[in-house]
């Protein structure tokens, strides 16, 4: 079901699933999705995840597809973020209650961030395909080169638009067509680019190319319960990188066979089962 969220801070589209029954026996679970993504990332999870009880809500972030952008460039800032990720919470919580937040991606750096700034708002912490810090790899060398393609229509909103169109038509939906997707996808990825803030892009790919590592300040949350979770075949932050950061997170660590960089579109089944049991047990220590 789509809806609007009003918070202090601004308001953000969602998609909310709810128990058949209309009876929520769980605390609600808020997704958060990652770079170039939206709320839609989360389709195939959504109705699996609330069949157990659980409301379920997955939002676009500020100026992600269809959430308003920032007004300006500090509103793309991780602190900033992460504020309207409390607020968000807040807003969806049940009966003045915590939530259990999720963040894909780079929304797992966000995701972090809240609950580093207000850890008493969420029951629980799930890193899906995200890492300690500054991506790395082939995809650190795509966002430079985006960054590099981007640089000379930096201070203009209206050009920053045009060039990423540019880029849309020149490169990215050939390479969709190239690899079979089907027309409607392709269709829904061409309004979700365009609608998506090119400043917000901008920005958020500088912050997947300077993180800091916040692992141990994480690490120090120690009742705040922590799932890591990657697909085997990742190619964001390699597999190796966040079963270190779970170590020295002292989290849960799940790795998804058949799964990649998006475990909730590539198996969505065990994605979901691996979210239930976990929040379940979360619920459960509480």
């Amino acid at each position: 079901m789509p809806l609007v969220i009003d918070t202090t801070r601004g308001s953000f589209a969602a998609l909310a699933a709810r128990p058949a029954s209309g009876i929520s026996e769980r605390q609600t679970a808020l997704l958060v999705p990652g770079y170039t993504g939206s709320k839609e990332d989360f389709l195939a999870i959504l109705e699996p995840l609330s069949a157990s009880g659980r409301p379920v809500v997955a939002i676009d972030m500020r100026g992600q597809y269809q959430s308003p952008p920032a007004a300006d460039q500090a509103g793309y800032q991780l602190d900033q973020l992460a504020d309207d990720l409390v607020e968000l919470a807040r807003a969806v919580a049940a009966d003045a209650g915590r939530v259990h937040l999720l963040g894909h991606s780079f929304g797992g750096l966000v995701a972090r961030q809240a609950a580093l700034a207000e850890p008493a708002a969420f029951l629980s912490l799930t890193l899906l395909g995200s890492g300690p810090g500054t991506i790395g790899g082939d995809r650190a060398q795509a966002l430079t080169d985006l960054l590099d393609f981007l640089a000379p229509a930096r201070s203009d909103k209206e050009q920053l638009a045009a060039r990423i169109r540019q880029l849309w038509e020149d490169q990215l939906r050939p390479q969709a067509e190239g690899e079979g997707t089907p027309p409607e996808i392709i269709d829904f990825l061409a309004e979700r680019n365009l609608l998506t803030c090119p400043l917000g892009l901008a920005e958020m790919a500088r912050h997947l190319l300077d993180c800091p590592d916040r692992t141990d300040d994480l690490a120090a949350l120690g009742n705040l319960p922590k799932l890591v979770s990657y697909g085997e075949n990742d190619d964001a932050w390699l597999p190796d990188v966040q079963d270190m950061m779970a170590k020295r997170l002292g989290a849960e660590r799940i790795c998804i066979p058949g799964a990649a960089h998006s475990p909730a579109v590539e198996a969505p089944e065990t994605t979901a089962a691996m979210l239930t049991a976990f929040w379940n047990k979360s619920e459960s220590a509480h």
